[in-house]
């Protein structure tokens, strides 16, 4: 055996999560949800005060959804039994590519960034209709009520200053009123894990947890023993699990050290940097790419799409040429071997299972919870990049799942919901507007 197929079985071993290590992990999620309802928890355990759909939800809503690298404003038509139409929909990114402007930045404001928020709403309204908001606000947030959250800290990278510590629906409203904007009228706030399980519930009532597995992770599940409703766990924050020192190092770049070290582990934003470093690592060993490779040292260089690109297919000379064709034009690498190209898979695949069987993890620490026998069906409504488009990430899930449950797997349903944050938005407006009716 060469020293790459070495170094490549150590990788592996390093990030190999044993079927015994799943069941490990499973066991002290679900040990922090319990602790994290005293407070003292990787998880955050928060309460929503938003209770499931009854389905029979219907109406026009204006949806925001703030969360990721976008902002989107939907005006959505519920009506009823799962079935719902978008009707209007725009969407900008919060950085301009061109660098005109970038609200993610601890340089911009809050006044700023809702101020922009509301831009954009503007230009899907019109001043005769009264609209009830539906806000999807995807960052850590303590919920005061369905209509209030206060932002704990921010995620994914943004540094937007005067924020963190302040009530966001409160944000927003003032930057409606600076915009004499009097038609639109917010009525809650969820984030988009939440709105994940209230679209999938809208549909269906076996839906009892819901996910999101994109740029950003986190899970919620619906708690009987509290009414029911809707806890949001911030799963991203969970830490009990083993790190390699790829993560390690990944951790101590990050812009908040010590903090969703899950989210590190097994989210869009971040899977394309474990990758990187890995490669890096094996670049300064010699063990790949020793004629010569540029721009490896730009962290975050490597994006989750690149990720999916170097798994695809398998490793016939015919399969490797779209990933040769990448690495000649991302790193400017004539030429290289299919060894090469073969090490750059079997990286990326190591990275992908690992973040897989974590995720699975945390969804058995969740069914332990709420159906420790799995006596009943459950849905599993998930929404994200890497849900629906990462080779062997539902796959990965699956296995754990069929491992563990054996026959009984079959309860367990993993579905993607469409629209999620948009459609979620509207229900939780829709669910506070009856309320509202019928306190009147």
């Amino acid at each position: 055996m060469g020293r790459l197929a070495r170094k490549l079985n150590q990788i592996e071993k390093d990030f190999y999560l044993s079927l015994g290590m799943v069941n490990d992990i499973a066991r002290n999620f679900r040990a922090e949800m319990v602790a994290g309802q005293s407070g003292d928890s990787s998880l955050k355990m928060l309460h929503t005060f938003i209770t499931p759909p009854t389905g029979q939800e219907t109406g026009e809503f204006l949806a925001v959804d703030f969360g990721g690298t976008n902002v989107r404003i939907q005006l959505v038509e519920l009506l009823g039994k799962g079935r719902y139409r978008i009707r209007k929909n725009h969407s900008v990114m919060l950085c301009d590519p061109a660098g005109s402007y970038d609200y993610t930045l601890e340089c911009t404001s809050g006044e700023e960034l809702f101020d922009f928020i509301v831009e954009q709403i503007v230009k899907l309204i019109d001043n005769k209709t009264h609209y009830f908001l539906g806000h999807t606000f995807s960052f850590p947030t303590k919920q005061i009520d369905p209509a209030r959250a206060i932002l704990i800290n921010w995620t994914k990278e943004f540094k937007t200053a005067g924020t963190e510590g302040k009530e966001v629906t409160s944000l927003l409203e003032n930057a409606l009123k600076r915009k004499s904007i009097r038609n639109v009228q917010p009525l809650s706030i969820i984030n988009d894990t939440t709105a994940t399980l209230l679209t999938a519930a809208y549909g269906n009532d076996c839906a009892n947890i819901g996910s999101i597995c994109g740029t950003g992770h986190n899970t919620c599940y619906l708690e009987a023993a509290a009414g029911p409703v809707i806890i949001n766990m911030e799963s991203g924050n969970f830490n009990k699990f083993p790190l390699t020192t790829f993560d390690l190092v990944l951790n101590e770049a990050s812009e908040q050290p010590n903090l969703q070290q899950l989210e590190k582990a097994v989210s869009g934003r971040y899977v394309g940097e474990i990758v990187r470093l890995i490669i890096l690592d094996f670049v300064a060993e010699k063990m790949l790419f020793s004629r010569g490779i540029n721009g490896i040292d730009e962290p975050f260089s490597i994006q989750a799409p690149e990720v999916s690109l170097m798994i695809r297919g398998n490793h016939k000379p015919d399969d490797l040429l779209d990933l040769a064709h990448w690495v000649g034009v991302k790193w400017c690498v004539k030429s290289p071997s299919a060894d090469e190209l073969i090490a750059l898979r079997c990286i990326a695949q190591t990275v992908i299972c690992r973040a897989s069987r974590l995720i699975a993890a945390t969804f058995l620490g969740v069914l332990q919870h709420i159906d420790p026998e799995l006596k009943s069906r459950q849905v599993i409504g998930i929404d994200g990049s890497m849900f629906q488009n990462m080779p062997f990430f539902l796959q990965g899930i699956l296995e754990i799942f069929s491992n563990i449950y054996e026959d009984k797997a079959a309860n367990i349903v993993l579905k993607y919901i469409r629209d999620a944050s948009g459609v979620g938005a509207a229900i939780a407006a829709a669910r506070m507007k009856s309320l509202q009716v019928k306190g009147n």
